[in-house]
């Protein structure tokens, strides 16, 4: 898992050292199309000309390097993220490490971020997170040969390492102890579509409603903030098959989803139960608190950390899994009103 170097970029394009000089340098000595070959495979491989001296120290960076495409102004509120930093610096500080946080576009621009960190030795790895399924962050990250580490799993990582949780089971639970409770019609407000972790629970959601003979679930997909959280919860409490229970996919839709039942004149849980996947301080500080699935998120970013750390010291990491999230039973949840 070395940075690229001038030899590498030789050694692809089928030339020597000195062409490569050239060709990085506009310098006469190259015909026009190898200049090219040579230029569009430093970009592949992450190579910056203007960090060779950088690289010739060999000097580690002390960083390691966190790029997420999602809007800042979620990252702001989401309690989620704030956590699992909170673990990772807790980590990294012990090691003398920092943490380089941006915020992407895309993950286009995601996979540029990380060619430019590893060709200008600004990080010595990095952390990704919001799996995808058939994510191509992954192959990128391998080709570059940069020391990774997934956020999530189990699936679509390559051969990657990752840290990850059973939310399947989770999710199960949660419908289980609220078909316990007697709800029979469940709605589940989802995050971004096509994040590994939604696709997941919204799988395990339909195989368990269909296990229990709840026919009158549904899933719908949302983008974890309040405002669609809001929204969502009052086109669904406004039909006529309202359900009795919800269960969302953090916990700032969950809060919003409280303010509109409560708005609308429901009783919360007496007419709907409502439950937060994750748990936070906010949960507790509504009234009622609400019922919540729980995990030790700090814990879990300190895990990946200590993954990333290892692989940068050039240790073999495995895939780990995290303890599996477990429900957290308040007040928002209880038997369905009859009548």
């Amino acid at each position: 898992m070395k940075r690229p170097t001038i030899a590498d970029i030789a050694r692809r394009a089928g030339v020597s050292k000195g062409a490569v000089s050239y060709a990085l340098n506009g310098q006469p000595g190259v015909s026009e199309a190898t200049r090219q070959r040579i230029l569009a495979i430093a970009a592949e491989i992450g190579f910056n000309p203007n960090s060779a001296a950088r690289a010739l120290s060999g000097a580690s960076a002390n960083a390691v390097g966190l790029a997420l495409s999602r809007p800042a102004r979620i990252l702001g509120i989401e309690p989620f993220f704030m956590e699992l930093i909170s673990g990772v610096e807790a980590e990294l500080s012990a090691r003398s490490y920092a943490l380089t946080l941006q915020v992407v576009a895309d993950p286009d621009a995601e996979i540029a971020v990380y060619r430019r960190w590893w060709g200008e030795r600004r990080v010595d790895g990095v952390f990704l997170c919001d799996l995808r399924v058939d994510d191509h962050r992954v192959p990128a990250l391998e080709r570059l040969q940069l020391p990774a580490v997934v956020i999530g799993g189990p699936a679509y990582t390559g051969s990657l390492a990752s840290v990850w949780s059973d939310d399947a089971a989770a999710l199960v639970e949660t419908v289980k102890y609220l078909a316990a409770l007697g709800h029979r019609r469940i709605a589940r407000v989802g995050g971004l579509p096509g994040l590994l972790h939604t696709e997941i629970r919204a799988a395990a959601f339909t195989d368990v409603c269909r296990e229990l003979g709840l026919v009158d679930c549904v899933t719908v997909a949302s983008d974890y903030t309040g405002e669609e959280g809001a929204r969502v919860t009052r086109r669904m409490l406004s039909t006529s098959a309202r359900p009795t229970a919800m269960i969302y996919d953090n916990d700032v839709m969950a809060i919003a989803g409280l303010a509109v039942a409560q708005e609308m004149g429901l009783s919360v849980p007496g007419d709907l139960s409502i439950i937060a996947w994750d748990d936070s301080p906010l949960c507790q500080l509504v009234h009622p608190p609400l019922t919540a699935v729980s995990r030790d998120i700090p814990a879990y970013g300190a895990r990946a950390a200590r993954q990333l750390l290892s692989a940068i010291a050039g240790q073999q990491i495995t895939t780990y899994q995290d303890e599996t999230p477990h429900l957290t039973p308040r007040g928002s949840t209880a038997p369905p009103q009859r009548g």
